[in-house]
């Protein structure tokens, strides 16, 4: 099954660590987001494979966003 990881508050990208095609372990951090002068590392629930990174650092993020797409490993 395919994990989204969508953003969990109103930030902004501060970092994006992986790419496409890229292999993750469950834990891996992903991205780092910023708010209130606080940095929040974004975190693969499972293992698998990165199909989509949909922001860049800079960007603004809403609640509920879509950041990036895993093909399970």
């Amino acid at each position: 099954m395919v994990e989204q990881v969508r953003a969990e508050m109103v930030a902004n990208v501060f970092e994006v660590e992986v790419a496409p095609g890229d292999t993750v372990a469950a834990g891996q951090q992903l991205l780092v987001l910023e708010s209130m002068k606080m940095e929040i590392p974004v975190l693969a629930e499972s293992a698998g494979v990165v199909r989509e990174v949909t922001v860049k650092p800079g960007e603004v993020v809403q609640e509920g966003d879509l950041l990036v797409v895993l093909d399970p490993a």
